[in-house]
Formats: structure tokens, sequence, C-alpha cells
């Protein structure tokens, strides 16, 4: 019984993958623009929010422990500063080069003449 909904699936998805193909290709721009979106305003701030979190959770566990178990708290809080601030520093040299090569002003307009034949 599972084989056989593997195959109808399957078949499904080969007969339908065209039209999801076509749609992509027609709307590239706009693919692109959402998937920048959703990284730049969604994945990277919760990347953040987790190295910020994961340093707390180091705070936390160097004051609830005793003993050798200090270490492991000093450790996690070690990396935790460590993701904070090479994620600021690649996210600050990315709005650098973006910015020095004007993508990231919406009403920009390119200063490149493209050759044409006449």
């Amino acid at each position: 019984m599972l084989n056989k909904i593997y195959k109808v699936c399957f078949i499904y998805t080969i007969a339908v993958s065209p039209i999801f193909t076509f749609a992509l290709l027609s709307n590239t721009n706009t693919l692109l623009g959402d998937a920048k979106d959703i990284v730049t305003n969604t994945l990277v701030p919760l990347a953040f929010i987790l190295a910020l979190l994961f340093f707390f959770w180091g705070i936390a566990k160097y004051i609830w422990s005793a003993g050798n178990e200090k270490e492991e708290g000093k450790k996690i809080m070690y990396w935790g500063v460590i993701a904070l601030f090479v994620m600021s520093c690649v996210w600050g040299i990315v709005t650098f080069i973006s910015d020095e090569l004007g993508l990231n002003s919406p009403n920009s307009t390119n200063s490149i003449t493209i050759p044409t034949i006449k």
C-alpha cells in the first residue's frame, strides 16, 4: 500500500513539475527578491537571537554551577561572544559592499551603458 502511494506521489510530482518550473522562471526576479528578504529579514536576526541566547545560557550555566562545571559555562560564553562577533563582522562587510555597489537603494539606476548593435 505504501509503495503505491509513493508511486502516485512520484508520478504527480513529475507531471506537475513543469508548471512550477515555468512559474519560477517567469518570476525569477520576484523569487530572488523574496528569498533575499527572507534571509535578511528573518534568518539573520534569528541567527543573532540564537547566538545571544547561547551566550546567556552560558552565563546562567556559569552562575548556577559549582566547581568544574563553571569551565563549561565559560566555554559557552566564549563561543557565544565569538559567534556574535563573527556574525556582526560578516553582516557589516556585506552591508558595506552592498552599499558601495549600490545594491541597497531601491531607486538606483545603473550608470553602466549596455552596448547594443544598431
